[in-house]
């Protein structure tokens, strides 16, 4: 079946349509939450969430860009708000926006993607959460802080912090592995 006879049988609430969408793309799906959510299971009622409004808003799809794209902005939104509402983002730190700060380039430059994506796991929610949108998601700073109510001060500064926290989890990991 292809993407747009699934879409269209899905629009028509065909139940193995919608079962077939689910299983074409949930696993990338889970893994666009787990990025977001730290718990596997709070993670999996993320995009179980998600893919509700995926088959109940499916005919604001236009079919204008890539309909896993336009799933997987679904899925951020749905990591957001399950964020939002579990108040993660109450003890977000802002450093001063005075400050030079200039990137050098780390360890974090040299590692492979994935051991990026298994340390995310690993820090606090709005780190993760700024760190998920601007460096794999893409979203500029001015995008972030609308999406999540904070500054754009706010979000530099989580990401400043993130990577700092990032650097040390992999010195310390490649301080394990040499040992």
């Amino acid at each position: 079946m292809t993407e747009k006879d699934l879409i269209a049988a899905c629009r028509q609430q065909d139940r193995k349509a919608q079962k077939l969408l689910y299983e074409r793309f949930s696993s990338v799906m889970l893994g666009v939450c787990r990025r977001y959510v730290k718990d596997p299971k709070e993670a999996e009622d993320v995009m179980v969430e998600g893919f509700f409004k995926v088959l109940t808003k499916l005919d604001m799809y236009n079919g204008d860009g890539s309909f896993e794209g336009w799933i997987r902005r679904i899925m951020i939104n749905e990591s957001l708000m399950h964020l939002r509402k579990n108040n993660h983002f109450q003890y977000a730190e802002e450093i001063n926006p005075n400050l030079d700060y200039q990137e050098e380039s780390t360890v974090l430059d040299r590692i492979a993607a994935e051991e990026i994506l298994a340390l995310l796991a690993e820090l606090p929610p709005g780190y993760r959460t700024v760190f998920n949108l601007y460096v794999v998601e893409g979203y500029k700073h001015r995008e972030i802080a609308d999406e999540l109510g904070i500054s754009v001060n706010t979000s530099k500064s989580q990401l400043i912090l993130a990577k700092n926290r990032m650097g040390e989890l992999v010195k310390k990991r490649l301080g394990r592995v040499g040992k």
